[in-house]
């Protein structure tokens, strides 16, 4: 008996992290180009958009999570349902990096694939002078491996805040055919509203 497999033209893109440190201000800044500084508290909201891309319509979903661990069943679900997942932390608050680490390491025991797409970001990077999160530490105290990588970013300047989407988007396991044209299609959002020299960025393979 044959079986007909469609090709994927969806995909669910989940953010996660702790409170306070961007989740929703990146996705808001994605979607609508617009900035809000006062933190609202997030339970779970999805987001979804669709594209016409080679003539296939793809729809992708962005999930915005709860900062809080008092939705346990909430969380493992929104794991268990995601493509792809952006880790995002502030980098002015190293707390927030722990709690990346210890996310990265629930997605990939609920997975059971340690390839699961994964984009750890630094948000907040225009805080430069209440820093306390470097590259470094990020790369010393989270382990990336051939499909995860790491880059900063600032949802109030607008900052490689797309990149963060390309590499969730490119990272996604969309069908083949459909990646290229999927890049022509991320060329065409907005873009930054300066030119700006890329911010911290690695993507790094662990050989074991």
């Amino acid at each position: 008996m044959s079986v007909d497999v469609k090709e994927k033209t969806e995909v669910r893109l989940v953010f996660m992290g702790a409170a306070g440190v961007g989740k929703t201000a990146l996705i808001q800044r994605f979607l609508q180009d617009s900035f809000e500084p006062k933190h609202r508290r997030t339970v779970e909201e999805l987001h979804s958009r669709e594209y016409e891309v080679a003539g296939v319509k793809v729809t992708v979903h962005i999930m915005d999570t709860s900062g809080s661990y008092a939705f346990p069943a909430m969380r493992k679900l929104s794991i268990q349902n995601g493509d792809a997942f952006a880790l995002v932390y502030s980098v002015d608050d190293p707390e927030s990096l722990e709690a990346v680490k210890s996310l990265r390491k629930e997605i990939l025991e609920i997975k059971e694939d340690k390839l699961t797409p994964i984009v750890v970001v630094g948000n907040k990077a225009d805080r430069d002078g209440e820093r306390q999160v470097s590259a470094e530490d990020v790369l010393a105290t989270v382990e990336l491996d051939c499909n995860s990588c790491f880059l900063e970013a600032s949802a109030k300047e607008n900052a490689n805040v797309m990149e963060v989407f390309r590499e969730l988007l490119q990272q996604a396991n969309l069908p083949s055919r459909l990646s290229p044209a999927l890049c022509r299609r991320r060329e065409t959002f907005p873009k930054n509203s300066g030119a700006r020299p890329p911010m911290n960025k690695t993507n790094s393979c662990t050989i074991s």
